[in-house]
């Protein structure tokens, strides 16, 4: 686990007590171009800019010009997985996403919704535009092991659950993206792009968007509705954002090319379709950088409480906000909304509780189950059917040693599963006792009639979260 060192509460909410006030604009040159922030309410949390912890979030992308004046001081570190200069972006596009996320507050360039952001950059896209999966995975990895706490994934690769041989998971993506969840990194993701699938609109959400604990984010257009080429998911969509005509940095090798315009380096001088960049590419680091923002302001906050505060805190997106297809509350095409950073920042200091934290995370299948020792073991996690919706624990028995399991979930209304499972030896698992119906208290008893380890699985059956609590005992 990442160590940060956490301000106490009292501090953070001296920072966020301005909420009210008129807020504070940028002096950055290209402010004015950067219509998206206003969207976001980046900035009207404060009347000044705030004091903030330095949080490192990744870019794990194509690259980042860190030549441009918008980013002294802000590279962390940076590495290629895939050959060449990681300070070489030859796309452009992991150099647009880093402007959105880290621009520097200053005079010159663009301002990023985390301007005090310090980026990880990982280079995996190859020359000719591909990512291949390990290079996706290691870049990952390493910075996750350099510290990110943030990890922003633009990209997305096809998903269809109706049709296997079409659909893309990816073990070695799965296993990388868990890997950050545990070391307690917040995981953003783009829902991917309908001119990357097999039909306009797309109905599923994108790999690894769809991955559990990933915020997965869509798109939105000026005017407020949520454009064709976002994909669908009334599962893992979680949020939405601004995700066209983003005005953002570029590289200058590529906008060299384009003589006499200016400004140089930003993307309105950029080549083909990213001089107006649009795609939930470009909607999913604004999330990113929110997210940065709240544990730049409570670096205490978990990864899932970070990602609970952004969707709750989100503006319903509906015919009222100028999206005529969407439904009052979550919906397949926006999630939970529209990203308000100001209701978000506000809530660290509303007097409210926060989110439960639920530090077991993840363990969402039989291989990252978590073992529960003692003869008398109890627990308290969190449920959530759109991030989070199985937990599955480990116990071990011996020969007609009986287990007892009581779990009570603490919101009303609740429906929770319970199941036990044997692990065999080759023929995986077996269930050998299951409650009658998911319901708000849950219990089940069972005697081993071989030796072994048992899972112990929980599931949320209709849409609603919560913390939980999970007592069990054994006896002869």
């Amino acid at each position: 686990m990442n160590v940060r060192l956490a301000l106490p509460v009292a501090a953070a909410a001296a920072l966020v007590a301005a909420s009210s006030a008129a807020a504070f604009t940028p002096t950055n040159a290209y402010y004015p171009k950067q219509w998206y922030l206003d969207k976001d309410h980046a900035f009207d949390a404060w009347a000044t800019p705030p004091p903030l912890q330095p949080v490192k979030v990744a870019i794990v992308d194509s690259g980042v010009e860190c030549s441009l004046p918008d980013f002294q001081g802000q590279i962390a570190a940076k590495k290629s997985f895939v050959g060449g200069d990681p300070c070489i972006d030859t796309q452009g596009h992991g150099t647009i996403v880093a402007g959105e996320i880290a621009g520097d507050l200053n005079s010159a360039g663009v301002v990023g919704l985390a301007y005090s952001s310090q980026l990880l950059v990982a280079k995996v896209v190859a020359a000719d535009g591909t990512i291949p999966l390990k290079a996706e995975a290691d870049g990952i990895r390493w910075a996750v092991d350099q510290g990110a706490q943030v990890v922003n994934l633009s990209f997305g690769d096809v998903r269809d659950p109706l049709k296997p041989t079409l659909d893309t998971y990816s073990k070695v993506e799965a296993q990388a993206v868990a890997y950050a969840v545990k070391k307690g990194a917040v995981v953003v993701a783009a829902v991917g792009n309908s001119d990357d699938a097999y039909a306009t609109p797309w109905e599923y959400a994108s790999w690894p968007a769809a991955l559990p604990h990933v915020i997965g984010v869509a798109a939105l257009s000026h005017s407020g509705d949520v454009p064709d080429f976002s994909d669908r998911d009334p599962t893992f969509v979680d949020i939405a954002a601004p995700g066209v005509g983003i005005f953002s940095t570029f590289p200058k090798l590529l906008t060299s090319r384009q003589q006499g315009c200016t400004p140089q380096g930003y993307t309105d001088c950029a080549t083909k379709d990213y001089r107006q960049p649009a795609g939930t590419s470009f909607a999913a680091p604004q999330v990113s950088a929110a997210a940065a923002l709240l544990l730049g302001l409570l670096p205490s906050l978990t990864n899932s409480q970070v990602a609970t505060i952004l969707e709750r805190h989100a503006d319903d997106v509906d015919a009222s906000t100028g999206c005529a297809a969407c439904p009052v509350g979550r919906d397949k095409y926006s999630g939970w909304g529209r990203l308000d950073v100001q209701k978000a920042v506000a809530a660290l200091s509303s007097g409210a509780p926060l989110p439960a934290p639920d530090r077991l995370e993840p363990n969402d299948g039989v291989s990252q189950a978590h073992a529960l020792w003692g003869s008398k073991p109890a627990i308290a996690a969190t449920l959530d059917y759109w991030d989070d919706p199985k937990d599955v624990y480990r116990v071990k028995l011996t020969p007609g040693q009986r287990v007892h399991v009581l779990v009570r979930a603490q919101w009303s209304g609740a429906a929770v599963g319970l199941t036990l499972l044997r692990q065999g030896t080759n023929t995986g698992a077996t269930r050998v006792a299951k409650t009658a119906r998911p319901g708000k208290t849950q219990r089940l008893s069972y005697r081993a009639r071989k030796a072994g380890w048992y899972d112990v699985q929980l599931q949320v059956t209709h849409p609603e979260s919560g913390r939980y609590t999970l007592r069990l005992s054994k006896s002869s």
